[in-house]
């Protein structure tokens, strides 16, 4: 039976890229998916095939997704909860408008879960990368730790997860205050969109994943979600010039306020003899670098085809760049900023596929660091070894199989309800 998926992305097109997958997947195994995204992304997702739908009271560009993240509680205030009744007005508005069988959204849009539950409708939550809620036994969401070894670990841990436990209620009087509004009983936890959703569906690799204690029942590892997006059509595909050691700077396509770091990043690399191609992504301008003449400074590139040969990956650490380079066996140097950009570092370090520096690592740290990767055979060995792990995962599908799994369980327990009270 073919399903009419609600497919919810939000803030930038590094969000945006993974639910163009998943609609792609679902589109593939013969569903009908239509997404709702910021309206300056309706030319991207019109350009995949699929109807768009564009916020009208939530908000959009930096309102919807500031670039400031030093006040984590302020952060998450601003963009899950203070507008949760927004986002959750305009998704019943979609609901109601079209025959809707499914909703997927992206984590950081509790409204969304909130208007999928008020409408009855089953809702998986996507997470594009490693859970935001804190599970058992593992380093919390934003915290750049590794597992615990001994009691003193585990009490950093401890704390780091009592610290995004704490910011993330105190957006819940917020929360509670939209949920009432749409009729809905208040919750006692800011993560209960978690808890409530069908699925929680975290698209990354298990094996790159550090293991939990417990993982919840609803939730499932699906493998990262890495179509090539379509800003990259048409960008630089080839290498430049003759066989050298091959850098990839890949900048975030978010707003991250990375300018200083990837100005730093060009100039350690102006020292290595080496290709180096740096992608700026849309909010940096190449003039704004200043980088040394053996860079080649390009807005976007297909990171696809420029990893296929690359021998080092340069970048901030989202998960989407990460996964990319793993699956070409490329080791990366991650020099994380905000988000989960710290967590995906300290799993590529532990694993031994790179390096992490710290944000405001210098231009000798930064070429030391890529020097040593590229002289070193066992961080490619071992970025291989993982990327391998993720292409299995890429290849089982588990996206389209969990979606039609829980809209099955959910019509099975309408059908169950209605004989109950005939």
């Amino acid at each position: 039976m073919s399903l009419n998926v609600l497919c919810i992305s939000w803030g930038t097109t590094g969000n945006l890229s993974p639910v163009l997958t998943a609609a792609r997947q679902l589109n593939r195994a013969g569903h009908q998916p239509r997404v709702m995204a910021d309206p300056v992304m309706r030319g991207e997702v019109e350009a995949a095939g699929f109807p768009f739908i564009g916020w009208r009271r939530a908000p959009t560009g930096s309102d919807a997704d500031p670039a400031d993240f030093s006040d984590l509680a302020d952060w998450l205030r601003q963009t899950m909860f203070a507008p949760a009744g927004a986002y959750a007005a305009d998704t019943l508005d979609e609901i109601r408008r079209l025959p809707t069988d499914a909703v997927l959204s992206l984590d950081l849009l509790p409204g969304c879960a909130l208007a999928a539950e008020a409408a009855s409708l089953p809702h998986a939550v996507l997470s594009p990368h490693i859970s935001i809620r804190p599970l058992p036994g593992m380093p919390p969401a934003a915290s750049g730790l590794t597992p615990p070894q001994n009691a003193e670990e585990r009490a950093v841990v401890d704390a780091a997860t009592d610290a995004i436990v704490s910011a993330m209620e105190q957006g819940r009087p917020a929360l509670n205050a939209a949920r009432r509004a749409f009729g809905l009983p208040p919750v006692a936890s800011a993560f209960a969109h978690f808890d409530r959703a069908d699925r929680v569906l975290l698209a990354v690799s298990r094996t790159f994943d550090f293991d939990t204690e417990a993982l919840p029942a609803n939730y499932r590892y699906i493998g990262p979600l890495l179509d090539a997006p379509g800003w990259s059509r048409g960008a630089l595909t080839t290498w430049p010039g003759a066989r050298r050691p091959r850098i990839l700077v890949a900048g975030s396509t978010g707003a991250q306020n990375q300018t200083d770091l990837l100005r730093r990043v060009a100039r350690a690399l102006g020292t290595i003899e080496a290709e180096t191609v740096l992608t700026t992504g849309p909010h940096v301008g190449a003039e704004e670098l200043a980088a040394p003449d053996s860079i080649r400074v390009v807005a976007a590139a297909s990171h696809d085809a420029l990893m296929a040969e690359a021998d080092l990956v340069v970048c901030q650490g989202g998960h989407g760049t990460v996964s990319r380079a793993l699956l070409h066996g490329a080791p990366l140097l991650v020099i994380p900023l905000a988000r989960d950009q710290t967590d995906n570092a300290a799993r590529i370090a532990l694993r031994g596929a790179g390096l992490r520096l710290p944000a405001g690592a210098s231009e000798v740290e930064i070429a030391a660091a890529a020097r040593r990767i590229l002289a070193e055979p066992g961080f490619r060995t071992a970025a291989a070894a993982l990327g391998a792990a993720v292409r299995a995962d890429l290849d089982a599908n588990g996206l389209v199989r969990e979606i039609e799994a829980m809209t099955a369980a959910h019509r099975g327990a309408a059908r169950v309800g209605d004989r109950l009270w005939a």
